[in-house]
């Protein structure tokens, strides 16, 4: 099976060269002040149009209205949005025939319990996210670092697509693939020496990861 891999938060020409050359389907960019990974409109604008026919561009939003979503949409021209906020099943529906875009919708995923959240939004958002649940205290929905009991999603029906996020990195992404063997995966803070900043080091460390721990389930 096809393994999608999407880098997020990139910020940097090298970065986002270091992902895609890694083998990154997807390559996400956030519009959120509070992150240490925004980025303007303008600034993804630029960085999209280097990853044209190479990665899908996912811009990454949270409670966006429609007057920032129309920045965004202009400037980066994105092949996917991504919703990480509290967004409705309504407003996802809203924002895929506003913009005709796929809508990818992101869940904060602490007990199984939490699974049954997407079940409104099944035939509406393409593709959901399921991140870990922030802890006490953080500003950021995402993007944090931790990772959630990836046993849980084995109870998923078979055809609910996702990306597994929260936590991910070279040294633990054998355990993810093993134990969730998720379409998609997706990480951030993973591969940065600080909040924010991509490390090329770690990312191509990442792909070698991925790759490792697909040739031995193969085997």
């Amino acid at each position: 099976m096809a393994l999608d891999i999407k880098i997020c938060g990139l910020k940097t020409e090298a970065a986002l060269a270091s992902a895609i050359d890694g083998g990154a389907s997807h390559v996400g960019f956030i519009f959120f002040p509070k992150s240490p990974r925004n980025v303007t409109p303008q600034e993804a604008g630029e960085l999209r149009a280097l990853a044209r026919g190479r990665a899908k561009a996912v811009a990454v939003t949270v409670d966006a209205d429609d007057a920032f979503l129309d920045a965004i949409v202009d400037a980066m021209q994105p092949d996917m949005l991504q919703l990480h906020g509290s967004e409705s099943p309504e407003r996802v529906a809203q924002v895929k025939v506003r913009y005709a875009l796929p809508v990818m919708k992101a869940f904060a995923i602490h007990k199984a319990a939490d699974l049954a959240r997407i079940a409104p939004y099944r035939g509406i958002a393409e593709r959901f996210l399921f991140d870990a649940k922030p802890p006490p205290g953080s500003a950021l929905p995402g993007g944090n670092g931790v990772r959630f009991d990836w046993t849980i999603l084995a109870g998923l029906d078979a055809g609910v697509d996702y990306m597994l996020s929260g936590g991910l990195d070279a040294a633990n992404i054998a355990d993810a693939l093993r134990l969730a063997n998720p379409p998609g995966i997706d990480i951030s803070s993973g591969v940065e020496s600080e909040p924010g900043v991509k490390d090329t080091a770690l990312i191509e460390a990442f792909f070698k990861a991925v790759a490792a721990a697909r040739d031995d389930r193969a085997a």
